[in-house]
């Protein structure tokens, strides 16, 4: 999996390509940890080349979503395809996060 973070003014993009899988999920946990941790800015991950997500990578996206939500901003996923979708409507994530 490669994971791109982007900066800028109003949020910061993370372009997340391939598989998000139990062994991608920790480098990008690590990956997000600095994001998480900073002044608190409104994330958008890109999710458009994102072929398959694993409970691992639900969890960190979870994670992600509380921490961001505790500075008041918010965490929007773009371009889910359909399989993805599927995974967090059958585990109820489909209302917790915010879709584009």
């Amino acid at each position: 999996m490669k994971t791109i973070i982007e900066e800028h003014d109003e949020n910061i993009l993370v372009t997340m390509i391939g598989s998000l899988d139990t062994a991608a999920a920790i480098e990008a946990e690590q990956m997000l940890k600095p994001i998480t941790e900073g002044e608190g800015k409104d994330i958008v991950f890109e999710c458009k080349e994102l072929e398959y997500i694993a409970s691992s990578g639900l969890r960190i996206l979870l994670d992600v979503l509380k921490k961001t939500k505790a500075k008041g901003k918010k965490v929007t996923l773009r371009n889910v395809n359909d399989d993805i979708q599927n995974v967090f409507k059958i585990t109820g994530f489909i209302n917790l996060f915010e879709f584009e």
